[in-house]
């Protein structure tokens, strides 16, 4: 997804879909027919897609290497804390495991954003789901199935951004002249997918003008935000 459409989704839904979240059933987020994993069912997690950035004084995104490196490793070990809330079978995979899916992970970035997009604003919904989380990868997770022997994937797509001081010093210069600019944002989605099937069977989203995954205190409140509601197996 552009920078620019992230901007522009983010600055100018906010406000609707936090409205929309108050109205949220939890359901909403889980397909239709399901409530939880199967106890004994096995979760494998696909490394985190992510990345942080920079805003410059014009409000342009300047990717930062040191800061994505920082929250991949903040993130891992917040993830390491929960393991037993994500199940009692659960296996991490690593980047270099994930070489050989690179089409596959390109489609579920695909379908990841449309469902961010459709599904979770409300006001961009496509009127054939009936607001229902209907999607689905198809018979392209098998691969994933064959090689981890896993029933369930978790997967999760993160994009954050921190005002520069240049940009600070906008912003409160903006501000004296009556104009609102805003700072950073952090956007993403976490989701599970039956590997059986290919069905999207929960999703969630993160979308807000807060948030530091630079440290670890930050990472670990992201980490909950964004599992919120993640079903249990039971």
């Amino acid at each position: 997804m552009p920078g620019s459409m992230r901007r522009f989704l983010a600055l100018a839904t906010f406000a609707v879909a936090m409205a929309a979240h108050a109205a949220d059933s939890p359901s909403r987020y889980l397909a239709p027919g399901f409530e939880a994993r199967p106890a004994g069912s096995r979760l494998v997690v696909l490394p985190l897609d992510m990345e942080l950035f920079s805003i410059s004084a014009g409000g342009i995104e300047e990717p930062r290497a040191d800061w994505t490196e920082a929250a991949q490793r903040n993130l891992r070990e917040a993830l390491a804390k929960r393991g037993a809330r994500l199940g009692p079978d659960v296996r991490v995979l690593s980047d270099a495991e994930m070489d050989e899916f690179g089409e596959f992970l390109a489609l579920e970035r695909a379908v990841g954003a449309a469902i961010f997009i459709h599904h979770a604003r409300p006001n961009l919904a496509l009127p054939t789901k009936e607001g229902r989380l209907q999607w689905t990868l198809g018979e392209a997770v098998k691969p994933l199935k064959a090689k981890t022997g896993a029933d369930y994937a978790l997967f999760a797509w993160i994009r954050d951004s921190y005002a520069s001081p240049e940009r600070k010093a906008a912003i409160l210069a903006m501000a004296f002249l009556g104009a609102v600019t805003f700072g950073g944002e952090q956007l993403g989605y976490a989701s599970l997918v039956d590997l059986s099937t290919g069905r999207v069977v929960w999703f969630n989203e993160l979308y807000r003008l807060m948030g530091d995954l630079r440290e670890v205190p930050g990472a670990e409140e992201t980490l909950e935000t964004l599992l919120k509601g993640f079903p249990e197996a039971k």
